[in-house]
């Protein structure tokens, strides 16, 4: 009779270790396949879950002004080509907005009455035109929301540049080019242009002081507390304040194989760690526009969340 409860007592456990070994190889898939890219996204292809929440501002109440608000960003929004050194983002601009972008930064080349997307001297295949296409296209279909856009042109461009912007929106009025600070909703559905030395139509906007050089990432972390600090300071001003997140070693001697992909491997991490450890804040703060490079899923809605709090 011993002897049964012994062999039954055996099988159980038996059974469970399989069960256990079951459990941790499920886990270790799910971790490889899936928790690589939760910060830190280098690929081309937008994959979301049926229950993603695509239009993100339609939480946001109407009489909340864009300054007091975190907004997730692109750094370089379209520079998808040019190499190591060159490539900050992997998502292309549609897939950008859809996974809750809501800030793109456009640097252009103004060439005969066409607006070129430039980085460097890198033609990133496409026209300052067929960005506007794609970001109206977006806001038709998502009518709760406002996409956030900065124009960099060549300082000796910035008069031929604002001319040429004006004559493609026309008298749109699903464009802001005003200088007042609007509330969440008089934007909705529109895209809110932002000036600053080059570029004169819509809100002002203040970058937070900081460095595009890295030649130590963690140097890079510490300049990004102060710069969010900065942010969160001029929360709910007459200025819209940026931060970029992102950076290279391009150029210098210590950083030299530092490209924005590595730079962004080690940053966004940390940068979602950091931004999450405000979640149980009251108040909370808002950082203003972040703008990252191949920032990933969950990064962005990390971003997303400071502005109700978030899930710890």
């Amino acid at each position: 009779m011993c002897r049964v409860v012994t062999d039954f007592s055996s099988a159980r456990m038996q059974a469970g270790h399989k069960c256990l070994f079951f459990q941790l190889v499920l886990l270790a898939v799910i971790l490889f396949c899936h928790g690589k890219d939760d910060f830190f996204n280098d690929k081309d292809n937008l994959i979301l879950s049926g229950s993603y929440k695509i239009a993100w501002m339609a939480g946001v109440q109407d009489y909340r002004t864009l300054s007091l608000m975190t907004i997730p960003g692109t750094h370089d929004t379209m520079a998808r080509y040019g190499g190591p050194e060159g490539k900050c983002q992997a998502l292309t601009l549609n897939d950008q907005l859809r996974a809750g972008i809501r800030f793109l930064d456009l640097k252009v080349f103004s060439l005969f009455d066409t607006l070129y997307v430039m980085h460097g001297v890198m033609y990133q295949r496409s026209t300052f035109k067929e960005v506007l296409d794609t970001v109206k296209a977006f806001v038709s279909e998502f009518k709760t929301e406002a996409v956030l856009i900065r124009v960099q042109p060549e300082p000796l461009e910035k008069s031929t540049v604002n001319d040429k912007v004006r004559s493609l929106i026309g008298n749109d009025q699903h464009v802001w080019v005003t200088s007042g600070m609007p509330n969440m909703g008089q934007v909705r559905g529109k895209i809110v242009f932002l000036q600053e030395s080059t570029f004169t139509l819509g809100i002002p906007l203040v970058e937070t002081e900081g460095k595009s050089k890295v030649t130590n990432v963690k140097d890079k972390d510490n300049r990004i507390i102060k710069q969010l600090n900065q942010a969160n300071e001029a929360c709910g001003g007459d200025n819209a304040v940026m931060t970029y997140t992102s950076g290279t070693g391009f150029g210098t001697f210590r950083g030299m194989f530092l490209t924005p992909k590595r730079v962004a491997e080690k940053v966004n991490p940390w940068l979602d760690q950091y931004i999450r450890q405000f979640y149980p804040n009251n108040p909370r703060p808002c950082f203003g526009i972040i703008a990252m490079d191949f920032p990933g899923i969950d990064l962005i809605q990390t971003v997303i969340n400071i502005n109700w709090g978030g899930v710890a």
